[in-house]
């Protein structure tokens, strides 16, 4: 979708502060960061939410997880770290492409 900035970051045509990628999915570092390590996990194919998914999806999301969680300890956060999947607008999701955000570090997590 050309109007999708993920789509569009997935495409080469948007710049991203990239931490992984494969044929399937994209992580990159949030441009407005939360906390001091804020990344987002984002599969390659445009899905617009969670809600979108159907049991099709399950191997794509088992990855996106579990990438989110490698990435996090390579990232420095051994102590733990938060993930987070806004759902819908009512969900807070503001760029409707499905991502996981994952973030943690410092003293405190923000609250959500």
């Amino acid at each position: 979708m050309s109007d999708c900035i993920f789509c569009r970051i997935v495409a080469g045509s948007l710049p991203s502060k990239k931490l992984y990628e494969d044929d399937g999915v994209i992580a990159f570092h949030d441009i407005r960061p939360i906390a001091p390590v804020h990344f987002l996990v984002v599969p390659k194919t445009h899905i617009a939410s969670l809600s979108d998914c159907s049991t099709d999806h399950e191997a794509l999301l088992g990855r996106m997880l579990t990438l989110g969680a490698r990435l996090a300890r390579e990232q420095g956060l051994h102590a733990g770290f938060r993930t987070m999947i806004n759902t819908g607008k009512g969900g807070g999701q503001e760029v409707f492409h499905l991502h996981i955000h994952i973030f943690g570090g410092g003293t405190t997590l923000p609250k959500v």
